[in-house]
């Protein structure tokens, strides 16, 4: 009786556990779809890393300040079926799962919903609590979110240099503009970046974000229409 009492008590703890995280991640997608996102926990990890003063430049601005070019850009070169997903693009999971089983470059196969629930609510890590943890998320935002809000959070969130973080830092920090006024190659240019962007420099550009670049402009131009509603 007594052993019965207390796997009941575990259960009921497990279950009072489960439940509180999932209210606690539903009401924090649910601030997010309309609050900006202050700080991500990349920026809290890279700032604890950092072994010299390291100054996080993030400037938040809403999807209308930022150059549809980039819009389009960030799509064309991370995930071209963006719009029209529920968060997952099995394909793409499939392919990069087979690769890495032959032993090819780690890919992730990620689409732009799960990097940004991974940004927003998450630490890198290739760990399968990390990835569970970014399924749920991805499923919250796209049940709770817009795919406009989607790609404004994953604009000003995203990675773009070492300490520069959302559209808005990137084009001051690599063109002295704002983003809003990027060209259509300074935005190809930026999204060729974002594999590796502590690594990459945008402008100038080497050799090979350069041909990246140019490839994601052929995208661009081929992609059609553009739109997320």
């Amino acid at each position: 009786m007594y052993a019965y009492r207390m796997i009941r008590k575990f259960f009921k703890f497990i279950f009072k556990l489960v439940l509180g995280f999932v209210l606690l991640s539903v009401l924090w997608v649910v601030i997010y779809k309309y609050v900006p996102v202050p700080y991500t926990p990349l920026m809290v990890i890279r700032s604890i890393d950092a072994t010299d003063d390291h100054e996080i430049k993030h400037t938040w601005v809403s999807i209308k300040e930022i150059s549809p070019y980039l819009q389009l850009g960030v799509v064309c070169a991370e995930d071209q079926k963006f719009s029209s997903h529920s968060g997952f693009d099995r394909k793409a999971i499939e392919k990069a799962f087979k690769e890495n089983r032959q032993g090819k470059r780690l890919r992730g196969g990620s689409t732009i919903s799960q990097q940004t629930a991974k940004n927003a609510f998450l630490w890198p890590d290739r760990s399968w609590l990390r990835k569970g943890l970014e399924s749920w998320f991805t499923f919250l935002i796209e049940q709770i979110w817009t795919k406009e809000r989607i790609l404004e959070v994953y604009l000003n969130s995203i990675e773009m240099g070492n300490g520069i973080y959302g559209a808005q830092a990137a084009a001051q920090y690599w063109f002295q503009k704002d983003a809003n006024d990027l060209s259509q190659h300074e935005a190809a240019c930026l999204a060729a970046i974002l594999p590796n962007p502590r690594n990459y420099s945008a402008n100038p550009p080497s050799l090979y974000v350069e041909k990246r670049a140019q490839w994601i402009v052929k995208q661009m131009r081929n992609y059609g229409t553009f739109s997320l509603e």
